[in-house]
């Protein structure tokens, strides 16, 4: 039965409203000081609430709210990245140059590949927990595994696994980051600092605070950070286009017939990059850009809330420590390996 059939419609309605005050919770939490200090997000506040909901209170109210929590994380997440796009400008991308492009297209590219393949090879975990993690790790935090959960059709508790992964490790580069350049141990300019942090860290919150919490580190610095890392989100796009041919050309691979295993792409991402474009003409006021932007985090929010909703703690029996040790693998190329990659991208571009 459809969520929205006479039937069901008022049940749905339900579900969504009681997702949405969950989101409004969440919401109001991250903008305490100490929490948005962290560089911690609504999103990540949502899916913590949600999976505490999961785990204490979910029979307490009547199953036919579950068609409206579903609607809230599949089709309104998909509406919510479409219109991410509006946080991105093209011209944004020009204006960092080659070199930052080339950081954000190499750790993108190389992060995304060795967790995958770490993951399911090393530490024995599944396709999709891996790649879930991979892209929290190699592009923007909670908001690209977000992304690349439907592609993958993945289950709840596999995204809750990789958004805990990019929750830890981003947190503990927010802090050592600072600690990294204030003492030397990096040796780079303000601008290759900038563009060090914004290629590799995970979230655009914790990229925003980094700088942010170094002592007389120039606006340079601060400006390249913020504008790699868009051009990393905006790479989403043309990654999960990419993952769904891979995920179609496995399938047949494995024996689907040709006729039955359809092409998996996912549009949402397409017309995330549309409305990245349209963004770029700056027809549309700052003003009213900046309304946008909250409304989707909002939307975002009760996205990642009803994800959080569905993941019970018995599903991760099985899973052990295989999510941390490839998760810290995918963190110490990022510190590691993107350094040495940003100091030889800067230095031949």
């Amino acid at each position: 039965m459809l969520p929205f059939s006479k039937e069901k419609r008022k049940d749905t309605l339900s579900g969504i409203f009681f997702v949405a005050i969950f989101a409004a919770a969440a919401t109001m939490i991250a903008q305490l000081q100490a929490v948005s200090a962290l560089g911690i997000s609504p999103l990540v506040v949502g899916i913590v609430i949600g999976i505490f909901y999961a785990n204490t209170l979910h029979n307490k109210i009547p199953s036919a709210w579950e068609s409206g929590i579903t609607f809230s994380a599949k089709k309104i997440l998909r509406f919510a990245i479409v219109f991410y796009g509006f946080r991105i400008t093209f011209q944004q991308i020009a204006e960092v140059g080659i070199d930052g492009f080339m950081v954000s297209l190499i750790m993108l590219s190389t992060t995304f590949v060795l967790g995958t393949y770490a993951g399911i090879k090393f530490f024995k975990m599944d396709r999709d927990t891996s790649m879930l993690s991979a892209s929290g790790a190699s592009v923007c935090g909670a908001a690209a595994v977000l992304a690349t959960e439907p592609v993958l059709k993945a289950q709840e508790h596999k995204t809750a696994v990789a958004v805990s992964m990019v929750v830890l490790f981003g947190t503990i580069a927010m802090f050592l980051y600072p600690v990294l350049y204030t003492t030397g141990i990096l040796d780079m300019s303000a601008r290759e600092f900038g563009i060090y942090v914004g290629g590799t860290i995970h979230e655009v919150a914790q990229v925003v605070a980094v700088p942010a919490s170094v002592p007389g580190l120039d606006a340079e610095a601060a400006n390249a950070a913020v504008i790699v890392k868009m051009t990393r989100v905006i790479m989403i796009a043309p990654m999960l286009i990419l993952l769904g041919f891979y995920l179609s050309y496995t399938a047949r691979k494995e024996g689907g017939e040709a006729g039955k295993v359809g092409l998996v792409i996912p549009w949402f991402a397409v017309y995330f990059i549309g409305v990245a474009g349209f963004n770029s003409l700056e027809i549309v006021p700052v003003n009213i850009v900046n309304i946008i932007n909250e409304v989707d985090t909002f939307l975002l929010t009760m996205a990642m809330t009803a994800l959080g909703m569905g993941t019970r703690f018995a599903k991760f029996k099985g899973l052990g420590l295989a999510p941390l040790y490839t998760a810290g693998l995918m963190f110490a190329w990022l510190v590691i390996g993107g350094y040495f990659i940003t100091k030889w991208v800067v230095a031949t571009f």
